[in-house]
This record gives structure tokens, sequence and C-alpha cells, in this order.
């Protein structure tokens, strides 16, 4: 078994409490499916944002995902004049069997732009994916 390092990023409009929360708890929810991960096998998990972004934590949006027991930090993105602004970043280490070029890495909205070569995917269900999202917050049966 290996600690693999999985990789996201994700905008959002707007520095609100809600839509950090939302795009957060998207971006990881695809992480987890598109990489099978449990979090039993999740060793530690960082979030940054951009400086632009002070409503919220995103760590919150993986303890509404039932991450209770996974240790999460939260931290700034290296400031850099013309990066992208607005963006949330997410490294979960996992623990796993996979080959580091299994690892499925995903970037959504304007975070597209970060890694152009691992945007592959076919497009994302958003309706389908809130399901699931409220099937693992416990708001749906």
């Amino acid at each position: 078994m290996f600690c693999r390092g999985v990789r996201g990023a994700t905008t959002v409009e707007t520095d609100s409490r809600d839509e950090i929360l939302t795009a957060t708890r998207q971006l990881l929810a695809l992480m987890i499916r598109r990489n099978e991960i449990e979090s039993t096998d999740v060793a530690s998990t960082i979030f940054t944002v951009t400086k632009d972004l002070t409503a919220e934590f995103p760590a919150l949006a993986a303890r509404q995902l039932g991450w209770i027991d996974v240790p999460l930090l939260c931290g700034y993105e290296v400031s850099v004049p013309g990066s992208l602004p607005r963006c949330i970043r997410i490294l979960v280490h996992w623990n796993t069997r996979k080959l580091q070029h299994e690892i499925q890495h995903t970037y959504m909205r304007e975070a597209t732009i970060l890694r152009p070569d691992l945007t592959k995917y076919p497009p994302v269900d958003f309706d389908e994916l809130e399901a699931w999202i409220r099937r693992q917050m416990g708001e749906l049966s």
C-alpha cells in the first residue's frame, strides 16, 4: 500500500460561505467518486484558498460529507501576481494500492486552466452529484 496524493481545484464566483461549501463539497465528492476513496484510507487532507476567500473554512465541507475522523488543515495559497482568483485547492493524502498514473485528479470550473491536461473527463452531471452529496450528508434515504 502507498500513500498517494490526489489533487483537485475549483473556483467560486463570490466570497460567500454557501458558495465555498457547495464548490468544495462538489469537488471533494468528484475526487472521492472518481478514485473510489474511503475516508478510512485517508491519512490527511489539506485545503488551500486564495487570499480573496475568507467567508468559510473549506474543510467544513469534508466534515459535512462525513469525514469526521480525517485530519484536515486549511491554509492560504501562495499569492502570485496574475494567479487564478477565488480558487479552492485540495490535496488528499490517501493510502491505496493504486499506482500513481491511476489517480484521477479533478479540476473544475475556472480551475481547469491550471491543469488542462487533466480535464479529459466527461461533463459532470451536477444534479446526480448533488443527490449523492445529499445522501452522504444524510439528507436523503
